[in-house]
């Protein structure tokens, strides 16, 4: 199969989206420019016969490489790391590439439903709370992800509770706890050795809302903080545009998104 044109990267994405943020720190650390399609979530762009085509899991990111679709946040990264090895993204150990999948799984596994109860508490309750029932039976009939299905439910008409949220953030707050151990266990200054990595690439868009729910959690862990403030010193992190998620969800709907 012909190498597809370097040029031709489409990237169908949210500003907002944990994942989304993951593929363009990636494309920004390999200096790799893409065109932008802004996937409405809201208004259920995800879930439309023409996305579910392209990306059957009804999520973003979806890259488009050519011909070639790829989606998984975690799949994308390595894809690309691969196909463009400078600067590398991955360690060069097999026994550390495979600790790092395993924290990449970890972290969506275990972190990112916590996640969705903030991120989705504030950006689509507001709306989703206004629909019909009719409305939210199409909605809920076009997911396909039981999980999914769930997180739209109750954010329609079951918000979460004090309790709920309170839960999530312990969850949550298991991530940074998590990554002070292997940054003293490391004591090479990223997470997986010497270099810059998926697995820092992964961990960046939940530190980001972390320190935007709970300010000074970072802080209280020295390790963290310490990297937390090389990470958002790369030209990366403003290439990508890792923005507050009040501040992105204005440069979203301005943009239709």
């Amino acid at each position: 199969m012909p190498t597809p044109d370097p040029r031709a990267f489409v990237l169908f994405h949210g500003w907002r989206s944990s994942a989304s943020r993951r593929v363009r720190l990636v494309l920004a650390e390999k200096g790799l420019a893409y065109e932008s399609r802004l996937v409405d979530m809201l208004r259920g762009d995800q879930h439309s016969p023409e996305y579910l085509a392209m990306n059957p899991n009804g999520v973003v990111p979806t890259l488009l490489h050519g011909d070639r679709v790829l989606y998984e946040s975690s799949v994308v990264a390595e894809y690309l790391d691969e196909l463009y090895p400078e600067p590398p993204l991955m360690p060069a150990d097999a026994y550390q590439r495979a600790l790092l999948r395993n924290f990449v799984r970890w972290i969506d596994e275990a972190c990112l439903p916590k996640l969705i109860v903030f991120n989705w508490s504030q950006s689509m309750q507001p709306s989703a709370s206004q629909w019909s029932e009719a409305q939210l039976a199409e909605r809920l009939a076009r997911v396909p992800s039981a999980q999914r299905r769930e997180a739209w439910t109750r954010v329609a008409r079951k918000p979460y509770t004090d309790e709920e949220k309170a839960e999530a953030m312990q969850g949550l707050l298991q991530l940074p706890q998590r990554m002070e151990a292997m940054l003293g266990a490391s004591l090479q200054g990223w997470l997986f050795g010497a270099g810059f990595s998926i697995g820092d690439i992964a961990a960046t868009p939940f530190i980001m809302r972390i320190s935007e729910l709970k300010p000074g959690a970072i802080e209280a862990l020295p390790r963290v903080a310490d990297w937390w403030q090389r990470v958002r010193a790369r030209p990366s992190f403003t290439a990508a545009r890792i923005e507050p998620y009040a501040g992105s969800r204005a440069a979203e709907a301005s943009a239709g998104g």
